[in-house]
């Protein structure tokens, strides 16, 4: 599925703009050595390869406004781009080298933080992971938890509206945002930071930006919520016959739980052997093999809720009742970081075991188990030997649908045959009355396919929204919005 290195042409941004750019920036805010640009242009799944001629790395939001002002007077195309650690090639440029990448990675300030409005207000470039730091030295949580979060930034979480592994108690990250600020296409800058829960002054302006990839304005800063920080966290991973077992014990755990679940991972034997098989340490902790497993973890913000004793009571009932044929409680730190490895080496394992045709959807939590029998029926008779590897998110009904290419098989015929797979899987994701994107976002990768599932309607307004605050199709374009005479999306098919 990948597309071509490219051949950057010559003038591709006229001189003299760049020159003006190079000006407001200084050399601290240019990448333009070849060498150091590359980085920047291929996506984590190596799917498409871009071309520009310059980087710009903005130390301010006035910074970015003043370039963006430039490109747009120019009708040069910006793309915007955090930590470039997304899986749908929102954030490369085309490969036609007209653009150029805006990268927060500098402005990366927590400009403050209000424990007691348990707020946190940071700007765009600030790392995941340190944003965590920050919240937990005040006695805080900031919820947001990713794989990626050692590198990714918060403006990308945003402008994706990520997920992760606790949506299911706290949201996704449209959901644990306040207030933004955002530079426009025209270069104005929107400062939209607002610290209020309630505010009922008309349209809510910061949804039309967070999830829009960067195609209607650049995220600049943002003002996030935070959380009391749990005092008591209980982790098990479970041992299942199947989804439904799975999904039932999802229902009887919010229950028992009195809703403190967060969160519920399923992942397939196949995922768990892949993760065995590809992370140096990694042990299986539980003796035999079983179908399906389920990561889960509940947490509490009291020191003296007694939830061991209630988790304990919970799986008790949960084996009694033939739905846990398995399982071990994590008795230390280490061993919940030893499971939590577990379900990201299931990520990690199957870049070992040859092409893999990617599917982040979602279905209503009740139609889990049948989305999965369903569509792992549907792919295993179109091309037998394939290996569906089914995991992720089942708490709030995201589903990593991935297809592992049969053994032996050549890959490059496999993965040629991504957007078939695609439709037979997102057709019966449709039929459930799903998503075919549930957490990464639509990029460049799943842009087309919206035209599929997304009705007239939607797409229409879509487009006059994109119209209205973008008219010149300068900010991240040819992403997300599907618009008439655009090249195809995908390298393949």
């Amino acid at each position: 599925m990948r597309s071509a290195a490219p051949t950057l042409p010559s003038a591709a941004v006229p001189p003299e703009v760049l020159d003006k750019i190079r000006a407001v920036v200084g050399p601290r805010g240019l990448v333009d050595d070849p060498n150091a640009i590359e980085p920047y242009l291929v996506e984590a799944r190596g799917l498409y390869h871009g071309a520009t001629a310059l980087v710009v790395r903005p130390g301010s939001t006035e910074e970015v406004a003043e370039v963006v002002r430039l490109a747009a007077a120019a009708g040069v195309p910006v793309v915007p781009q955090g930590g470039n650690t997304g899986l749908v090639g929102g954030g490369v440029p085309w490969e036609g080298g007209r653009s150029i990448i805006i990268a927060t990675g500098r402005m990366n300030r927590i400009r403050a933080i209000d424990p007691g409005n348990y707020t946190m207000t940071v700007e765009a470039g600030c790392i995941l992971a340190n944003l965590q730091s920050a919240a937990a030295e005040q006695d805080r949580l900031f919820p947001l938890s990713l794989g990626a979060e050692g590198t990714c930034q918060i403006g990308g979480n945003l402008s994706t509206n990520a997920g992760g592994i606790q949506v299911l108690r706290y949201g996704n990250t449209r959901d644990l945002v306040l207030g933004i600020e955002v530079v426009l296409a025209d270069g104005r800058i929107w400062n939209g930071l607002r610290t209020l829960r309630k505010d009922n002054t008309g349209y809510d302006l910061k949804n039309l930006f967070v999830g829009a990839e960067g195609t209607l304005g650049i995220i600049t800063a943002a003002t996030l919520r935070l959380f009391p920080k749990p005092r008591e966290v209980e982790t098990a991973l479970l041992a299942l016959n199947s989804v439904r077992d799975a999904m039932e014990l999802f229902t009887r755990a919010r229950i028992a739980s009195g809703d403190q679940l967060t969160a519920f991972e399923l992942m397939p034997r196949i995922g768990v052997e892949f993760a065995l098989k590809h992370t140096p340490g990694l042990i299986d902790p539980i003796d035999q093999a079983y179908p399906h497993y389920a990561l889960i973890e509940m947490s509490t913000s009291r020191a003296d809720a007694g939830l061991k004793t209630m988790f304990e009571a919970f799986l008790a009932d949960a084996m009694e009742a033939g739905l846990v044929v398995d399982g071990v409680i994590a008795a230390s730190a280490a061993q919940v970081q030893e499971f939590w490895r577990m379900r990201e080496g299931l990520v990690e394992g199957q870049r070992y075991e040859g092409g893999s045709i990617k599917h982040d959807v979602s279905v209503p939590v009740s139609s889990v188990a049948e989305f999965i029998e369903r569509a792992t029926e549907a792919v295993t008779g179109l091309l037998p030997g394939i290996r569906p590897v089914a995991f992720g998110h089942a708490g709030d009904g995201n589903i990593h649908f991935n297809l592992t290419q049969p053994l032996g098989a050549d890959t490059e015929a496999y993965l040629d045959r991504w957007m078939e797979f695609n439709h037979l899987v997102h057709d019966i994701v449709a039929s459930l009355g799903g998503s075919i994107s549930a957490e990464h976002g639509v990029g460049r990768l799943k842009r087309d396919e919206l035209i599929r599932y997304k009705s007239p309607v939607e797409l229409d307004l879509m487009a006059r929204i994109k119209q209205a605050l973008d008219p010149h199709d300068t900010m991240n374009p040819g992403k997300v919005v599907p618009r008439p005479g655009q090249p195809p999306a995908l390298a393949r098919g």
